[in-house]
């Protein structure tokens, strides 16, 4: 199983990114997605997940409104657009997958709950 983050950068506070995550080796349709981020110094957070047969999503209370996640079932990807970044944003992001059957919602937003991760793209957003 391999899940490839990218679409990372550098970005002023107040833009925008959006972050792609392809995934290969697993059904992806059978799996829920996540995004995680960790900034430098902190703990792993979660940031926004939606369910293997969509469209139930979850964001993070920091990011609502904010931020949009999304998945493409044809080509094995999961998005984040990212909107009105701020500065605090800056982290890497990781991508997840849990094959976990029926995951209740606060299950979502646990680190323990996805069996796989990809490598993490770095973005940061200056002020």
């Amino acid at each position: 199983v391999q899940l490839q983050a990218s679409g990372g950068g550098l970005v002023e506070d107040g833009g925008s990114l959006r972050l792609t995550c392809s995934a290969s080796g697993l059904p992806f349709n059978s799996y829920g997605m996540g995004w995680f981020r960790q900034a430098p110094g902190k703990e792993r957070e979660f940031v926004a997940a939606v369910r293997k047969g969509g469209p139930g999503t979850y964001y993070a209370g920091s990011v609502k409104g904010r931020f949009t996640i999304s998945r493409d079932n044809a080509n094995n990807r999961v998005y984040l657009q990212m909107n009105y970044l701020r500065p605090e944003d800056t982290a890497v992001y990781y991508c997840a997958a849990t094959g976990m059957g029926n995951p209740i919602s606060s299950a979502y937003y646990q680190p323990s709950t996805y069996s796989y991760w990809g490598k993490g793209t770095l973005v940061t957003v200056s002020s």
